[in-house]
């Protein structure tokens, strides 16, 4: 496909980046929190999803499960409705603009506004072994990610408020010396999503970092695996079915529930009036099996055909490089950098 064609492909929409890292199994609140809301965004903006690799290391990765997660998470995608022919779906390390302007934007960022990041904080913290530059730069990385692409919002949760404000104020820190280069990108808040719990510590939110596998719904996961993980999750004393602030386990199966059937807390907490826990986690592991089933089907449809991955991270690749490359070619020329002459 010529650079025109691709161009052709894209519209007067707004346009949405976002992204995941490849860095462990995506789970059951990867799906109701991100996954779905993409999938929306896609027929009605201009959508750069990438599998956020470069990110991903930061914490050490063991390098062939780094590849084989990474088209685990592009299966994922395509299994729960993402389009390569709706939105640009692409690898971050194949597009080498990304590193390309985040060393440039390193030397518009002052340390101060690095290390005051709180997720750096957070992260250095629980990897005291290994606090390295990526891990403190990680936010001009990500600032880079977005201006490439001349992104107009970028879906938003509380922990990466810091540094999509990073990103503004990067964009207008360069626009101010060179002219407009960048748009400045705005938080799409999405409609909140339910929060799922971690299993065995309803007070924790699931993670797919978490080293106990029982505390957690991902969706590579079997019937038998997601109904045996919900029949020995925690509840709470007493015996109502009834979502409250009080009751956390029961309140994550309330809510496991609802994602899974789309039925009202108010109905689920009659319909399960007087019913025990025992059933109640029947009833809950099953819907949820059920629910799973089909994507579960469809990733492993496409993760068996690895050459028709490849043939979309190609098409992804080349579609993102082409609006990079054009971001990038400006901001060289702009701070000054001698442009390569071709014979």
């Amino acid at each position: 496909m010529t650079n025109t064609e691709i161009s052709n492909t894209i519209t007067n929409k707004k346009t949405i980046l976002s992204g995941i890292q490849p860095s462990g199994k995506l789970t059951i609140g990867h799906l109701c929190g991100a996954l779905d809301s993409w999938v929306k965004l896609q027929n009605d903006y201009n959508c750069f999803y990438m599998i956020a690799d470069l990110h991903s290391i930061t914490v050490r990765q063991n390098p062939a499960s780094l590849r084989s997660q990474t088209l685990d998470t592009v299966a994922i995608y395509l299994a729960c409705g993402i389009s390569p022919e709706n939105c640009t779906l692409f690898v971050q390390s194949h597009v080498p603009e990304h590193s390309q302007l985040a060393w440039v934007l390193n030397c518009f960022t002052g340390m101060g506004e690095c290390s005051k990041m709180t997720q750096f904080k957070d992260k250095a913290k629980s990897h005291s072994d290994n606090i390295n530059v990526g891990l403190f730069a990680y936010p001009i990385l990500q600032a880079a990610d977005i201006l490439l692409y001349q992104a107009d919002l970028v879906p938003v949760g509380e922990d990466q408020k810091q540094h999509l404000e990073l990103s503004r104020n990067l964009a207008q820190r360069f626009n101010h010396y060179y002219s407009d280069t960048f748009k400045l990108p705005e938080p799409y808040i999405p409609k909140v999503g339910a929060r799922i719990m971690s299993l065995q510590d309803p007070t924790k939110k699931m993670s797919k970092s978490d080293p106990n596998e029982k505390n957690i719904i991902f969706i590579e996961d079997t019937k038998e695996q997601i109904i045996n993980k919900i029949k020995r999750c925690v509840t709470d004393s007493g015996t109502e079915i009834k979502l409250s602030p009080d009751k956390p386990g029961i309140s994550n199966l309330i809510t496991l529930y609802n994602i899974a059937t789309k039925k009202s807390f108010d109905n689920i907490e009659k319909e399960f009036y007087g019913i025990g826990y025992g059933d109640f986690k029947e009833a809950v592991g099953l819907a949820v099996a059920d629910y799973i089933d089909p994507i579960r089907t469809k990733y492993l449809e496409y993760r068996n055909n690895k050459k028709m991955l490849n043939e979309i991270l190609s098409y992804g690749a080349e579609k993102a490089h082409s609006i990079a490359m054009k971001t990038l070619r400006k901001v060289y020329k702009k701070v000054g950098f001698y442009p390569l002459e071709h014979k």
